[in-house]
């Protein structure tokens, strides 16, 4: 929500209302960097690798969006929302407001289930429908939805049809 501050000046023996309205900056801060042995993601086992070495010993399911250039290489890892033991919230907002920032052309998103089980849920399979669509709009396609377990399983949306 934007505070607008209401100020009254003297202009030319009239009193005038102005507002004090803030200014923004975006900033992008990197957290940590982790080894990754190729940045060209060429199929749904590059991506599982790279994010199951991003969350390996959680114990909560993590949504992460990995953000491709033109040529599918990575740009960032990004942790979008950070959940329960067997569920994680996520809007395409959150996915999609990192980018537009770093100019993303596409997006693999991807979570874990810490049980172990990698078939989606009802819950998996709509937000899946619904940040499809909103990468739509925006000119930003979501190239795959990877579930990933602890001991390197995976499932992939793309290759089931489901993205």
């Amino acid at each position: 929500m934007i505070e607008l501050n209401l100020q009254k000046t003297k202009q030319n023996g009239r009193t005038r209302r102005t507002y004090e309205t803030p200014v923004y900056r975006v900033a992008l801060v990197e957290e940590r960097t982790i080894a990754v042995p190729k940045k060209k993601i060429c199929s749904p086992e590059d991506a599982a690798r790279i994010v199951g070495e991003f969350l390996r010993g959680v114990d909560r399911e993590h949504f992460v969006g990995l953000y491709l250039d033109s040529a599918n290489q990575l740009i960032c890892i990004h942790p979008v929302s950070v959940g329960t033991l067997n569920a994680s919230l996520v809007h395409p907002r959150e996915v999609f407001k990192l980018a537009c920032i770093v100019s993303a052309a596409a997006v693999i998103v991807a979570h874990n289930h810490p049980s172990g089980n990698a078939e989606p849920s009802r819950e998996d399979i709509s937000v899946t429908k619904q940040l499809v669509e909103a990468g739509k709009i925006l000119d930003i396609p979501i190239h795959d939805h990877l579930i990933v377990t602890e001991h390197n399983g995976f499932m992939s949306f793309a290759e089931r049809g489901l993205t």
